[in-house]
């Protein structure tokens, strides 16, 4: 692998993705396959002025292990020192690199329920991490690398040596990594999507309709809806950009007002399973009917995760054209199909995608519209046959997106 492409790909994910300023801290959470990479991301954090890097390495193995050996009752449990400390971390402003590859079915075996205890127990307890989260002052980036299992699972027909190079070389293509100056082809791109971003607060929906062979969905947004594209932005003014890649438009629909039929175009990852051909129905903003072709079990499971599960926290909006779409490639890893394909998310909505919601207390988001629950889990939906109709207050229509791609081009 060329040493000097994973550089680059460390540089934009340090200065484009949580944009490391001189004093910042950093908390690295990473995989045993990623340490190559994570010490050209560690090395760049320093370089650019960081006051302290934590690094955590996980094994997905190690977590296997657990979930295979481990006696029932660890799976209701998370070490409250364990939250203490992660939460000391968000009190000193400990902005957050995951560098990540899907664990695709490794967990398939394991029984759903040691799997929903155990992700309950963690986010139970991790509660008062998400709220500063949320409060919109932490900078977070996502970023894929290649594993072994993930290689293999997008090109089976190589060797694995072969594999992981090829889904390098994707990685670098659709990150826009191998071009002569990767932070202006971000820049380039910022711009873009902050300009959609514009159009569409500008048009003020209050609803969504999706048409396409396997939908006819209707999604209410929430009051006082904020669409966001590319970069965030601190409450102090340093933007930062959170999952690379990134090729969507979202924002906050009503969790009580959806409505209507939507079948998933791509497979979803979670849980350490994998899930296929599966589908909702909602009626008054809620699940009331589901099918899968394969693992609907866990479906069942994340529904049942807390009140908010059913509901929808996210709707967003990617053009059939992306980078990511166009390789032609399925990828079953959630940060790159949900950026091939316009999506919906399961649970909690973002306060960002409020206006000014950052600053409001959950109460007052609910108030809006906006959803509350433990997970938040995307879903793609959308494909070349793929219409979006914007309806506004005064009953306006404005097409958003013809075929999968945007009207407005």
């Amino acid at each position: 692998m060329d040493q000097s492409l994973i550089k680059k790909y460390a540089e934009v994910i340090v200065a484009i993705g949580v944009n490391v300023q001189e004093g910042d801290h950093v908390y690295i959470n990473a995989g045993t396959e990623s340490l190559e990479l994570s010490r050209a991301v560690v090395r760049e954090c320093w370089r650019r002025g960081a006051k302290d890097v934590i690094t955590v390495i996980k094994d997905e193995q190690m977590a296997l292990a657990r979930y295979e050996e481990g006696r029932d009752d660890v799976f209701d449990v998370f070490p409250d020192f364990e939250a203490d400390y992660l939460e000391s971390m968000m009190k000193h402003k400990y902005h957050r690199i995951a560098l990540r590859a899907p664990s695709l079915d490794l967990f398939s075996h394991i029984s759903q329920d040691r799997i929903q205890r155990s992700q309950k127990a963690s986010n139970t307890a991790l509660e008062p991490v998400f709220k500063y989260m949320d409060a919109g002052d932490i900078k977070w980036v996502v970023a894929g690398l290649p594993s072994a299992l993930w290689a293999k699972k997008v090109f089976p027909h190589l060797t694995e040596s072969e594999a992981i190079d090829a889904l390098w070389e994707q990685i670098f293509h659709i990150c826009r990594i191998d071009c002569d100056d990767p932070a202006a082809a971000w820049a380039e791109h910022d711009a873009k999507l902050k300009a959609r971003e514009r159009w569409l607060d500008g048009q003020d929906f209050d609803r969504l309709q999706y048409t396409a062979p396997d939908a006819d969905f209707h999604v209410c947004l929430a009051d006082h809806h904020k669409w966001i594209g590319g970069s965030s932005v601190t409450p102090d003014g340093v933007s930062y950009m959170a999952n690379i890649p990134t090729e969507e438009l979202f924002t906050t629909p009503h969790a009580s007002k959806v409505s209507g039929f939507i079948k998933a175009t791509k497979p979803l990852v979670v849980m350490g399973k994998i899930v296929e051909d599966f589908s909702f129905t909602f009626a008054q903003g809620r699940v009331i009917h589901f099918e899968a072709g394969k693992n609907e079990d866990v479906i069942r499971t994340l529904l049942s995760m807390d009140e908010g599960a059913g509901r929808l926290g996210e709707v967003a909006l990617v053009p059939h054209s992306s980078p990511i779409s166009q390789s032609g490639l399925l990828f079953n890893s959630t940060l790159y199909d949900e950026n091939a394909s316009c999506h919906f998310a399961l649970g909690k909505s973002y306060a960002e995608a409020l206006r000014e919601g950052t600053s409001m207390t959950e109460d007052e988001r609910k108030a809006l519209g906006a959803n509350d629950s433990m997970i938040h889990i995307d879903f793609m939906v959308g494909g070349p046959e793929l219409n979006v109709i914007g309806h506004r207050k005064d009953g306006t229509e404005v097409p958003v997106m013809i075929n999968g791609e945007w009207a407005m081009d």
